[in-house]
This record gives C-alpha cells, structure tokens and sequence, in this order.
C-alpha cells in the first residue's frame, strides 16, 4: 500500500460524523463482560456476540471501521459470511488489535507497566492484511500515582508504539497508537493534563524518530479528567477546553484524526465530553470517537437478557448509541436526544 492509500484509509477512519466501534476484548475481559449479565463465556457465545453488533441495520451510518480481536477477526455470521466481509459492504472498515498487553516494566516501580507485543508482530501484520484488515492498534497504559509515571515509563511506551506503527505501514496498516493515561486515582484535571501532555510530546518525538507518516496515523487518545475518586470533578466544559489546550501544545496539525476512548466513562458522559469539544472547534484534526463499552453496554445487557431473542433490541440500542456518538463527533449533540 502506497502513502496516499494509507492516508486516504486514515481519512475514512474520521470520516465526518462517524467514529470507530471498539470491540477488541480479549477472553479475559471479555469473560467478566458476559459474567456480569450471566451468560457463559464460550467461542461461540462471543462470536454470536459480536455477530449482533457487526449485523446492526445501518451502523456503517456512523461507524467507520470497528477493531477487532484476533478470533473475532476469523469468525463469520451464523450462515458462514466472513465478518470482514459483513463490515466492508456495510462500509466498516476492519481493524485488529496487535499488542500484547501491558506487563510489569521492568527497573521501574510498582505499577509501573510497558506494552508488550513487538517480537514477532511484523509476521502477525502481514497475516492480518490478508485476512482483511486495513488498520490496528495498540494501547500503552500510563498510570498517575506517587512518583508515577516516570519519564522513564512513558518513554519506554513511546517507543514500543512508535516501532509498532512503523511496522503497521511497512505492510499497508493504518496503526492507531493508544497511548491511554488511566483514569483512576485522585489525581486532579491539571495533574492529568501534565501526565497527558508529556506523555504525547514523547510519543510524537518517537513517531518521528521512527519515520511514521502522521498523515497515514490515528491517534487515539485519553480525554484530559480528574480521576476517578478526585474531589470535585472537573465539569463536561472544563474538561473539553484542557483536553483541547492539551492537544493543540502537543499534536502535530499533520496527524489523521483524533479519536477518544472512553476511558472508564459513562456511555452519555463521554457522549457529552466529545461533543463539547466539538462545539467549541478550531483545530486543525478530525475529533470523534473510538469507544469500547460507552458504545457496547445497553447492548450488552439488553442481548444478556435473553442472547436469542434479543438481538434486534440490543442492535437498536448499539445504533442509537452510535448515532449519539456521531452527532458529537459534529458538535450537534443533544442530552435530550437520549430520550427521543
């Protein structure tokens, strides 16, 4: 794949109004999901799964490309139909996460973790391409504690992703580079952005090192919030001006797109945090979303109510999900909406 290939899949990845549908729970996770609605966690209870939310009429309205776990990358419908196959006439783009989990980094202090996954991974690229994937992703995780992150730490991430996206474009793969500072803790919204700001100035100096085209990159990124258990939480505007502020002193304007995780968030919060954002414009890059369970999680429990014959409820509850998410991604978002 030529430089405009991967910048023009870059392009449709942040096509306006749509985002990307985060389904790439491995079995571990994937295992407390089903384990909180009460159904049994098995190859193919999953693939059923994500056959509900692949199958939903007129998601490709919003949703551009969706990424996946490696066995949902293998799976196909209940009548045999490939699911890449299923999201590229229903114009989903087919993406695949690659890394290989965060572990202990090691020489640092407790908690500190590095995102394992490059031995190896230019073979399980090119594997992937072939199967149809267009782009991937990787997530670092970058915790806020006492003395943490270390600048070692973020550093040491910064380079794994960076390899990592090198090797996605070497084969043809849009990379998505995730570096996610966690939002749990007490840590309050200017810690954050500190962490924040630090952590994508070292990404985007190894991104350079490394000669990874920003236009052919997406960006994923965790919004600039208090932590979890801070005192007096920073506000929906508070958080969308620092999580701005933070990224115009930090992105380069050549960057794809920006797309959000939800991070722990509520599936309206961070419908409301992405839409403020965009209210307030004048940035030089796409802004929309990449979520996992603020997309997934009426679905979820409205399928787990009963998997056979709950499918259309649950796709009605993924598409208005999606639907909320792409009018944030224009700024023309509405909390009373919810309820229409």
């Amino acid at each position: 794949m030529s430089s405009m290939d991967l910048v023009k899949t870059a392009a449709a990845m942040v096509a306006e109004g749509k985002g990307i549908l985060a389904i790439d729970e491995s079995t571990g996770t994937c295992q407390k999901r089903f384990d909180s609605i009460g159904v049994e966690c098995t190859e193919e209870n999953r693939r059923a799964y994500r056959d509900m939310l692949l199958t939903t009429p007129g998601l490709g309205d919003h949703i551009s490309g969706a990424i996946l776990f490696d066995e949902t990358l293998r799976q196909a419908t209940a009548d045999g139909t490939p699911f890449t196959k299923v999201m590229t006439d229903a114009g989903i783009l087919p993406g695949i996460k690659v890394d290989k989990g965060a572990h202990p980094l090691a020489g640092a202090a407790p908690g500190e973790k590095v995102t394992e996954g490059l031995d190896g991974l230019r073979a399980r690229l090119e594997e992937y391409a072939e199967l149809g994937a267009k782009f991937a992703k990787w997530r670092a995780v970058i915790t806020i504690g006492e003395n943490m992150p270390t600048p070692g730490c973020i550093d040491a991430n910064a380079h794994a992703l960076a390899r990592y996206a090198a090797l996605c474009q070497e084969v043809g793969l849009v990379p998505m580079v995730e570096p996610e500072v966690i939002m749990d803790g007490e840590h309050d919204l200017d810690e954050c952005y500190e962490v924040t700001e630090a952590t994508l100035r070292s990404l985007f100096s190894e991104l350079y090192e490394q000669n990874v085209l920003l236009e052919g990159t997406i960006l994923k990124a965790s919004m600039v919030i208090s932590g979890t258990k801070a005192q007096g939480r920073a506000g929906v505007e508070e958080v969308a001006r620092a999580t701005l502020q933070c990224l115009l002193n930090a992105v380069p304007a050549s960057v794809a797109g920006v797309v959000f995780l939800s991070g722990g968030q509520s599936d309206e919060e961070a419908t409301a945090h992405l839409d403020a954002m965009n209210k307030l414009g004048d940035f030089p890059w796409p802004l929309t979303f990449s979520y996992g369970r603020a997309l997934q999680a009426p679905a979820l429990a409205t399928w787990g109510e009963n998997p056979a014959a709950n499918v259309a409820a649950a796709q009605a509850k993924l598409a208005h999900r999606a639907r909320m998410n792409g009018l944030a991604a224009k700024g023309e978002y509405d909390a009373g909406l919810e309820a229409a």
